[in-house]
């Protein structure tokens, strides 16, 4: 899922940003369904959408998205609209934990990123056969949903049980699970952005991604976020 900024609606259709991970913006292919979710005031707004293609380069901004205009539009309440049934969401789940030692991420995306160019390399290996996952120092961990996916980093969600402690954590290691298209979790260092309680006390966690401890891990995220966005719409287009 991205956040995207909207430039135009007309009869013809939506006019969006390009979607982007950690930085690097990326095109969907034509055709591609989508689910949108709009607010407008204090009301949600949900409809189905496919790409049409790219855009004219906006001011300021990369390459556009064109969208199809929606033939139905559905409005949310508020604190349901994850379970919206007519979106067939699938949130990926999130282990986090607050980070405290910076340094000591260093070893444990490395040990990550090997963990998972092997499984890539031997696909029939069992996770984690043979090999711990090596995690740096960080304190207790909690569970949150993936709800957004781009522009350099994450959209949370945080139950009310764990929304004290994380909303504290101002560095995150995370274990964003993307299977089955990326074997194992992939280890990220987030640094927390912005935050917002809705009226059940769960948490809206907005991180971003932190690569300032090792520069070299940003390179393999985008590889991996970019090769699950092309798994994913293949796996679409065949169904």
């Amino acid at each position: 899922m991205w956040r995207v900024r909207l430039f135009h609606v007309g009869d013809d259709g939506l006019l969006v940003e390009m979607p982007a991970a950690a930085g690097r913006s990326f095109g969907l292919e034509q055709g591609t369904p989508l689910v949108a979710v709009m607010t407008v005031g204090q009301n949600r707004w949900v409809f189905h959408a496919r790409v049409v293609g790219t855009g004219p380069i906006a001011v300021g901004r990369s390459a556009t998205l064109r969208l199809s205009a929606p033939e139905r539009v559905e409005r949310c309440v508020r604190r349901e609209f994850l379970r919206v049934s007519t979106t067939e969401l699938r949130l990926p789940g999130v282990e986090c934990a607050p980070l405290l030692t910076p340094s000591s991420v260093v070893s444990a995306e490395a040990a990550n990123r090997e963990a998972i160019l092997s499984m890539e390399r031997s696909p029939l290996r069992l996770a984690g056969e043979g090999q711990e996952q090596l995690l740096p120092e960080v304190g207790p961990s909690f569970r949150a949903r993936l709800l957004n996916l781009g522009g350099g980093g994450v959209g949370l969600l945080v139950g009310k049980d764990d929304a004290a402690a994380a909303g504290k954590c101002r560095l995150m290691w995370m274990r964003l699970d993307l299977s089955p298209h990326v074997p194992i979790p992939l280890g990220i260092t987030a640094k927390q952005a912005h935050t917002h309680i809705d009226s059940e006390q769960n948490l809206y966690l907005g991180l971003a991604f932190e690569f300032a401890f090792n520069p070299s891990h940003r390179e393999f995220i985008v590889e991996q976020i970019t090769r699950f966005v092309g798994l994913v719409q293949g796996a679409r287009k065949a169904a």
